[in-house]
């Protein structure tokens, strides 16, 4: 199967930066689209930030010009800078990815939507 592991949450000051970070293994023929979603408490989860194969992003508008988001193709990573940062960017992130899994003798098997365990971010003085 495939794992997303993120790292790089924490607490930090209004006005500071935090970079997330989001590493997918296992049984990985290609992944399409990467990127981050979060959820604040008593909210739903929302996009933050998506990034395709390509390179291709998009971002949530209110976000955009504070966040940036990266990938590394041959690690299988995906990455969330975050400036700026505001009280209201507090919730917990996840990274997403969707994925090709390899079957046997590493051909594409099938496409499939996996979610990191997330990571807390709080934006507090």
């Amino acid at each position: 199967q495939v794992q997303l592991v993120e790292s790089g949450g924490g607490l930090v000051q209004p006005g500071g930066s935090l970079t997330l970070s989001c590493a997918a293994s296992g049984s990985i023929f290609s992944i399409n689209a990467m990127g981050w979603y979060r959820q604040a408490p008593g909210k739903e989860r929302e996009l933050v930030a998506a990034i395709t194969y390509g390179g291709i992003t998009r971002y949530a508008d209110p976000l955009k010009g504070r966040f940036t988001v990266s990938r590394d193709n041959a690690k299988n990573t995906v990455t969330l800078q975050m400036n700026s940062l505001k009280p209201e960017d507090t919730a917990v992130y996840y990274c997403n990815a969707d994925v090709v899994i390899a079957g046997t003798g590493g051909r594409p098997l099938l496409e499939r939507d996996y979610w990191g365990q997330g990571t807390q971010v709080t934006v507090s003085s």
